[in-house]
Parts: C-alpha cells; structure tokens; sequence
C-alpha cells in the first residue's frame, strides 16, 4: 500500500498508524505541520508539505482563488509522482487540501476523528471521503452512517504493553500530567492540594510531569512540602508511569483519554479551556457520564477542590476499582490494527 496521511499536530495518532503500515511494508509519505514548523526532526519522508498559512481561515478567505490554485496545483503534481492508493486525513487544516485533491484525483480516501466533536477539517471532508474513523461511540451520530466506523484512537506502541496489569501497590500513587508541555493550572492546583493531603502524606507516592518551565519550583514545593514526589519535565515512558499509578490528574485530550482507557486508569480531568471548541471538556462529559472519570472544570479547579476529590477515592477504592472497570470496557487497543485492516479492504 502507498499512503499519503495528513494531520495539523496530532503527531501521536500518526505516529501509531505509520508503525503499523511499516509492519505491513507499506510505503507512507506525511503531510503536515508541528507548531507551524516542517516535521524535520521527524524520521520520515516529508512529501506534498502545503504552505503554513494557505488555509488559514482568514487568509483562505481573501486569498482562496490564488491559493487554491498554487497549493492545489502543486499537491496534484506531488501526488501523481507518488501515485498513492489512499489518502488519509486526521484532522487539524492541512488535512483540508490533502484529502480534497486526493478526492479530485479520484483516490481513495479516509478520515480519523479523535474527538467527541469533530473538527471544522473533517466536518467538510465527510461529505466526500470513502471512509470515517471515529474514536467516541457519541461521535458515530456526527457521521454519515454508511461509512463510518469506531475503531477507537491510536496510542503509542509503549502504552500497549502490559495494559491489562493491575496498579500498583502501596504506597497509592498519583500520576500528574498536564500533556506534554505540562500545565501551570494543573501543577499549581496540585501544590495548592499538599496541604489538605496532610492526613495522607506519608501513604502516597507521586509521580508528576511539569514541563519545563515548572520542574524547578515544582520540585522545592514537594521537599519544602515534605511529600514523595518524582518530578521530571516529561516523562518518556509513560506506559510505565501508567502502570504504577492508582489515580491520574490530568487533560482530557484524544490521546490520553485513550491511554487510560487501554491501561483501565481512574482519573480526575481537568480539561484544558482553550482548546477548539471546547472539546476537551465534550471529551470528559463522555467518560463522566459513563462514571469512568471524574472532572473538575478548568475555569473552577482550586487545590482544596482536587484535594477533596483525591481524599474521596483515595478512602473508597470500590469507587476507584468501579472507575477502573468502566473506563477499560471503553478501551480500543487494536484501533491503528482495525484502520489498516479496514484500508486494505478499501483498497482491495
């Protein structure tokens, strides 16, 4: 198989999917941005790159004649050198012209939605892509329903090891993560939470990720605080970081969302109140309502809220272990396998 997949940053979806195809021996071209930054420190081969601002809305809008026809004209070209047999598109808007000149090239086509609420991108390219890939049971109802199927939301390949093993023993531990940059909120909820975890200090452990700009102040308020505390900007093995925890705090983004649900972690969620459409917060409705998660909204999050919240599960772990069953029955650890499955059969 020869596929072309374009995305805006969601480098971990991709990441998954293209282990996968090369397990397969399928040859991959990437089209997409980081930061606005080409993926050069990336291992792959960059091919069809669109540029940065092209479809920006504002710009698209009083641009779209000149841009459309340069970006077009050069995606076209492109793809006929490589002469893929299928375009796959997970979100963000260089996805946009990616799967829009597949279409018109008369290429198949796919799309992957990792959130509850799909995105501007994919809300216009399900109208003529062949196949829709939707990670949330809620988001099969956005859909048109002939073509699209949960498969649920690629992770990373560490976190598929040992997913079925239980949390660690005591002491209980509490995994921080605010994403991968880290999140001041969430780091400075959970120093302002030390001091109502007294009653417990001395039977937690806690593992937390502060990025960079926290780690140093971070780490003086454990100590100073006197609590057991591994603190490091990020951490690399994060299967292993979810294998010990007992209860995480964190975002509530696609990815690890699904992560918790593969490892059966409960977790406090936080989401983050900037994000598109609020759909951290769409995300995290769909685990509370399904009693897998608890959420603490951005906008309201204080240390002695998250404390309480802490203390509550910490003194009922059926609350705990009911959590843990709940979330993991929503898990999806084959979902990059079912994609490629179902593109092959796309492409047969």
């Amino acid at each position: 198989m020869k596929l072309i997949y374009s995305y805006g940053n969601r480098i971990g979806c991709g990441e998954t999917l293209n282990r996968f195809l090369h397990h397969f021996n399928g040859e991959i071209r990437v089209a997409g941005y980081e930061k606005g930054k080409k993926l050069t420190h990336i291992d792959w081969t960059l091919d069809a790159l669109v540029n940065e601002d092209a479809f920006v809305i504002d710009y698209y809008l009083s641009n779209a004649p000149t841009v459309v026809t340069k970006e077009l004209s050069k995606l076209i070209r492109d793809f006929e050198e490589f002469n893929p047999d299928l375009v796959i598109g997970l979100g963000g808007y260089v996805s946009g012209p990616v799967v829009l000149t597949a279409y018109l090239m008369g290429i198949k086509t796919a799309i992957h939605e990792q959130n509850t609420l799909p995105g501007l991108a994919n809300r216009i390219l399900a109208k003529i892509v062949h196949l829709i890939f939707v990670s949330f049971e809620y988001t099969l109802s956005c859909f048109p329903p002939g073509k699209t199927t949960l498969v649920g939301n690629p992770i990373r390949r560490q976190c598929l090891k040992g997913v079925l093993s239980s949390p660690s023993q005591p002491p209980f531990t509490l995994l921080i993560v605010g994403g991968s940059l880290g999140s001041h909120q969430i780091n400075s909820a959970m120093i302002d939470a030390l001091h109502h975890l007294r009653p417990i200090q001395d039977k937690i452990n806690i593992i937390h990720q502060t990025g960079e700009g926290d780690l140093i102040s971070v780490k003086e308020a454990y100590q100073r605080e006197g609590f057991s505390a591994e603190v490091v900007s990020f951490i690399d093995q994060i299967a292993s970081a979810y294998q010990q925890a007992n209860l995480v705090i964190c975002r509530a983004g696609a990815t690890t969302l699904a992560e918790l649900m593969v490892h059966h972690r409960a977790s406090i969620l936080i989401p983050y109140p900037l994000a598109a459409d609020h759909h951290q917060h769409l995300n995290a409705k769909v685990l509370v309502s399904q009693h897998a998660a608890q959420m603490i909204d951005s906008h309201q999050v204080t240390g002695k809220q998250l404390a309480t919240l802490i203390l509550q599960l910490y003194h009922h772990p059926e609350q705990l272990s009911e959590m843990e069953r709940k979330v993991g029955n929503m898990g999806k650890p084959r979902a990059a396998q079912e994609m490629v499955d179902y593109c092959y059969t796309l492409i047969a």
